[in-house]
């Protein structure tokens, strides 16, 4: 068993690098590694598990939008905040209505699951948004709106869905409880975050432990912490732990490179067990009933909801209008709608599949078309905002156990930039500044006192906090060195 699981993971792997080469959102990869050798495919393993698969993915997303949380930088949320926050929350209800009553209406499904069946499908995934902004210069705020709104939508579209099942489920409640509940579980967890961050920090800044084992293991334990407390005042965990992890990445504390480095193995391998898993526990034979429910729920969601809810989310927000286009296609299916598509079966609302094989097969089509169409259409609405920036394949860390306001950071030198062509020793650095390394075409550069700089260097600078934005502005006299 060991073994196999072994060659599964080698196997996602590297068919995500492929995929990749393409455009195509790394779910895609995972999901299909999954269905190879799954019961449909090679038979390798047969899995129809749907209240374990439920359990390990509710596990597995409080890491992942915790992460999400975390990488969602505070400078992207004032860029966007009030849109990408409104297409996050009133977006996905007026997705959830939209699509569900043309659920209801089209295809005579009873008004309660047609409801349950669009708030599962309702948000974005940030996975595939975040690969597709990063592979392609989309217009910074254009960007910034769709990344902050696929990190952020997830926790209301899990709230919708578990009201559904709820009310599916015999739980009745009038309808100001079910407003109430909403606003609770969201208001609730938006505070639970907002206070185990400050708590998390001071952890962090007063565990002061040589091995830096402890600090990947505390972070664990206060995500948990943080989704424990939440459930235990009946607020939602994954918004606690979503805004926990904004604030705590937007933070300055002991361990924090680490502690990202660490947080991102964790999500990563989270996302690609999910995948595989989902993978496994579905059948594409039995796609040969529900292909034409699955195809009309995707074109009544991109055709009709999608659109509606971002021309209303963003009317006041002085958006032109072939960026709103830009951002109805936007609205990538992922992984959260095939996990919260596990849970009518969890509670024995869909004992035959048919609601997660056309949730399975909906996002798989809007995957594939949606996912590897994104970055041609920004060039062919040019909204695309300069050259994509060279990424790195190394890493330069400060581990301090005590809190210092010293830290490295990463600099790309663009063509424009003033330093270009300048020795290290002629950039008149300030003395509390220093250049640690160097990286140039793939290869580290002694940073000695003679060295030229040029176009697309990255440097590793080793400075205090407060010089970063100075120091900019002297590398690049006012113009557009960017801080990674």
């Amino acid at each position: 068993m060991i073994l196999f699981f072994a060659l599964l993971i080698l196997a996602s792997v590297f068919s995500a690098k492929v995929t990749n080469r393409f455009g195509i959102p790394v779910l895609f990869a995972f999901l299909a590694v999954g269905v190879i050798v799954g019961s449909d495919g090679l038979n390798l393993f047969y899995f129809n598990d749907a209240k374990l698969t439920k359990k390990i993915a509710d596990l597995i997303l409080i890491f992942v939008l915790f992460d999400g949380g975390f990488r969602t930088t505070r400078k992207q949320l004032h860029l966007v905040a009030m849109p990408a926050l409104t297409l996050a929350t009133l977006g996905v209800i007026i997705t959830a209505v939209v699509l569900g009553a043309f659920i209801h209406l089209v295809m005579h499904y009873d008004f309660i699951t047609s409801m349950m069946i669009a708030s599962i499908i309702a948000s974005t995934d940030a996975a595939a948004v975040f690969l597709i902004t990063k592979q392609n210069p989309i217009q910074g705020r254009l960007a910034a709106t769709l990344n902050v709104e696929s990190a952020a939508n997830d926790p209301m579209a899990i709230l919708l869905t578990l009201a559904f099942v709820s009310i599916l489920g015999g739980q009745s409640s009038t309808p100001l409880e079910f407003v109430g509940n909403l606003l609770w579980q969201f208001s609730g967890g938006v505070l639970i975050g907002f206070l185990m961050s400050h708590a998390a920090r001071f952890l962090f800044d007063h565990l002061e432990v040589e091995n830096r084992g402890y600090y990947y293991v505390l972070i664990v334990g206060v995500i948990l912490l943080t989704y424990g407390a939440a459930d235990f005042i009946r607020a939602n965990g994954i918004i606690a732990v979503f805004f926990m992890g904004y604030w705590l990445g937007n933070s300055s504390f002991v361990g924090k490179r680490g502690v990202s480095n660490f947080l991102e193995g964790i999500a990563t391998f989270g996302t690609m067990a999910l995948f595989v898993m989902l993978g496994l526990l579905a059948f594409p034979s039995h796609f040969v009933n529900i292909w034409k429910e699955g195809l009309l729920i995707v074109v009544l969601m991109v055709f009709m909801a999608r659109p509606i809810a971002v021309l209303i989310s963003t009317f006041p927000f002085h958006y032109p209008l072939k960026e709103r286009g830009f951002l109805m296609w936007g609205g990538i299916k992922g992984a959260v709608p095939i996990v919260l598509a596990t849970y009518p079966a969890a509670y024995g609302l869909d004992p035959n599949g048919n609601v997660f094989n056309i949730i399975f097969f909906a996002v798989i089509f809007s995957c594939l078309v949606q996912g590897s169409t994104l970055g041609p259409l920004a060039k062919l609405l040019k909204l695309t905002g300069g050259p994509k920036q060279q990424g790195t394949p190394f890493s330069v860390e400060l581990h301090s156990v005590k809190k210092s306001d010293l830290d490295v950071f990463e600099f790309y030198i663009r063509k424009d930039t003033d330093c270009v062509g300048k020795t290290i020793i002629e950039l008149g650095l300030y003395k509390d500044v220093v250049i640690t390394s160097i990286v140039r075409k793939g290869k580290i550069i002694p940073p000695k006192g003679d060295v030229k700089l040029y176009e697309e260097d990255i440097l590793f600078i080793l400075a205090p906090v407060k010089l970063i934005k100075p120091l900019a502005a002297l590398l690049n006299k006012g113009k557009r060195i960017e801080e990674m």
